[in-house]
């Protein structure tokens, strides 16, 4: 079989499997699993034979015409490079663990069969813009994502939370998508083709005629897509949807769809020193803004996903930097760890039996009743806070070192104030990131708070994966030296000065959160609920709050040392420093009112001519109506009357003619 066969195939099978399981989950729903789990992994089997075959230093291509337009053609292309191989990989691993993770999990959910189908139509649609050569089958892919995180994170239709949040990131994630559908429709007018192939060699004669424009008109959909400021305020608030659906948008499709789009067409970006710096500030604010977040944030979803916005700046910053290859190697190192976390966090819930316990203050005694969590998730908060040797260093490193690179003015092309601002903003990210990760580890296994009832051991399918996505955690930052041909042969090793740098500050906020930690421990008690906790069997489907279960309010813990170390920051960082109610101010309410406006304009002015016609209408009936009596004598006398009438009026008017 050749490798374009192959290739082909990859996006085919989670697609095909996709539309067997919608097809069968009501008629013969022992089919849904097997439909699920193994054109997944077949898929993913099959991105890993197509990057041995690629080889890191040999590009994939191949195309036919899907449709003649009259002007710019659209073809059904491949397009497999180095980052393409590897990228697929990612998402096929990390979709087939999720599948199989989904099936212990959600084990009990009656609409698991709908949730396995979407998620893998997910898959496919990722897998679609990965490998896609032309950017408006790449857009297919790009808006059947949008549409499949609507309906997954809104899976638990019952809650209001999950309702609003699904409607919150289709449009958040739409308000980025216009503006990307015109750059891409500019880009293909200067370019003449929609291939990418053709744009980058378009790019390369100097043939873009608006690269600016271009730019930042596509960074606005690389901003609503991959959650970058100030087109993030979805993201946290997706984590109503069930926890898997978490992990494989935050690690593998999605929000990665952004970054791995600017890698792909970089030169493109770069012909615009503007945009270059904007990608740069809107990075740099990205990740110390989403890191402060997740500092002040007690849930455990939303600390893990403000880290996720924080890892995007970086990897946003690293193409800032014109430095593509860092970008795509944190972005898989991250897509492991990241992974690993969510579900271990899944792990977390399962265990206590309520989607409300994400709450950090609430949870005591994990430890030891979830030791596959317990290790695992310790694997991949190290990964994230970027300790040596866990993936996260040498992915993190290889930013930092580019950034160094660029702003000592050894990249040409690219402002060194970018590299500046990308260096100084992931150093002091280095610092957060290590604070808010302790903090997550101490408080959801160290904690104090009340102690939830034990559900048993936890499903093998969950507890597996878990160990499966820690090997890559641990160790995928090693091959750092074998993995240069898949990234433009371009070494990603660290440097000394930003290893010291970014290890020491990492370390130094690992300490110091540790420190009024055990200070404030050593202050208070533990905290205890004010009534005993009762498990409800709705509580994981998330149909009952907190108050319900009789769960002590996250503020109500002394010992949390985000709020001591944040100080009077912690209120604007926990509520993500109002920008939501910016939002509303800016948008929400002037459309409401315009709204309201309208309505008033459309009832009290338009309805009232409508009605007014009708009411004439309806009168002259009436008149016409009392006319038609039916009585002969009547209308005879109507008529000698009118008769008369008209030759009075005649005569009148022949006398009038005569006078004159």
């Amino acid at each position: 079989m050749t490798t374009t066969t192959l290739a082909v195939l990859v996006p085919l099978l989670p697609f095909l499997g996709s539309v067997a399981g919608l097809l069968l989950g009501r008629t013969a729903p022992g089919f849904v699993r097997p439909l699920a789990v193994l054109p997944t992994l077949t898929a993913a089997v099959l991105a890993v034979l197509v990057a041995i075959r690629q080889g890191g230093d040999e590009v994939i291509e191949a195309s036919t015409q899907l449709t003649p337009t009259g002007s710019v053609p659209i073809d059904l292309s491949l397009y497999i490079d180095g980052f393409a191989a590897l990228v697929a990989v990612l998402v096929g691993v990390i979709a087939t663990c999720v599948q199989i993770y989904s099936t212990g999990y959600l084990r009990d959910d009656p609409r698991y069969p709908s949730y396995a189908a979407l998620v893998s139509l997910f898959t496919s649609a990722m897998l679609l813009v990965v490998y896609s050569g032309d950017l408006m089958v790449l857009l297919v892919g790009w808006e059947i994502m949008g549409i499949c995180s609507y309906f997954l994170v809104g899976h638990y239709w019952e809650t209001p939370e999950a309702r609003a949040a699904s409607l919150k990131a289709f449009l958040v994630t739409k308000l980025g998508d216009v503006p990307f559908l015109i750059g891409l429709f500019a880009l293909a007018t200067d370019a003449g083709t929609f291939r990418i192939t053709g744009v980058l060699d378009t790019v390369e004669k100097g043939g873009l005629d608006h690269p600016t424009l271009i730019a930042l008109l596509l960074l606005a959909g690389v901003a609503g897509k991959s959650a970058q400021f100030p087109l993030h305020t979805w993201l946290p608030d997706a984590m109503a949807g069930p926890t898997p659906v978490s992990a494989l948008i935050h690690a593998a499709t999605m929000v990665a769809a952004g970054i791995y789009f600017t890698a792909r067409l970089l030169p493109v970006f770069a012909e615009s020193a503007a945009a270059m710096t904007v990608l740069a500030v809107m990075a740099a604010i990205t990740m110390v803004g989403s890191a402060l977040a997740a500092l002040a944030q007690d849930d455990i979803k939303r600390v893990l996903a403000y880290s996720t916005i924080g890892q995007l700046g970086y990897m946003a910053g690293a193409l800032a930097v014109g430095d593509r290859g860092a970008a795509v190697f944190h972005l898989i190192s991250h897509g492991a760890f990241k992974a690993l976390l969510f579900l271990a966090a899944g792990t977390v819930i399962h265990a206590a039996g309520t989607n409300s316990l994400t709450a950090m203050s609430r949870m005591s005694g994990l430890a030891k009743r979830i030791p596959d969590a317990y290790w695992t998730m310790t694997v991949a908060l190290l990964a994230l806070a970027a300790i040596p040797p866990f993936a996260g260093f040498f992915s993190k490193e290889a930013v930092l070192v580019a950034a160094e690179h660029t702003a000592l003015g050894d990249r040409a092309g690219v402002p060194a104030g970018a590299g500046w601002t990308v260096l100084v903003a992931g150093l002091l990210t280095a610092l957060l990131t290590a604070a808010y990760a302790l903090r997550l580890w101490l408080r959801t296994f160290r904690g104090r708070g009340a102690e939830a009832p034990d559900h048993g051991r936890q499903p093998i399918a969950m507890t597996t994966v878990l160990w499966v996505l820690a090997i890559p955690s641990l160790g995928f930052g090693l091959t750092v030296t074998y993995v240069d041909d898949w990234f433009d042969g371009h070494a990603l090793t660290p440097t000394v000065t930003t290893a010291v740098l970014g290890t020491g500050l990492a370390a130094a906020g690992a300490v110091i959160t540790y420190a009024v930690w055990r200070t404030l421990a050593a202050r208070t008690g533990p905290v205890q609920p004010p009534a005993p906790h009762v498990a409800h069997p709705d509580a994981e489907a998330g149909l009952v709050e907190a108050e319900a279960l009789h769960l002590p309010h996250p503020a109500e813990d002394p010992a949390d040392p985000g709020r001591a170390l944040l100080g009077p920051l912690h209120a604007p960082a926990a509520d993500g420093f109002h920008l939501d109610a910016v939002y509303r101010a800016a948008f929400v309410r002037p459309v409401l009112a315009a709204a309201s406006l309208v309505r008033f304009l459309d009832r009290e002015v338009v309805d009232t001519y409508v009605r007014a016609a009708g009411n004439s209408a309806q009168g002259l009936g009436w008149l016409v109506r009392r006319a038609q009596t039916g009585n002969i004598q009547t209308y005879l006398s109507a008529l000698l009357a009118g008769s008369v009438v008209l030759v009075i009026a005649a005569v009148a008017l022949a006398n009038a003619v005569a006078g004159a």
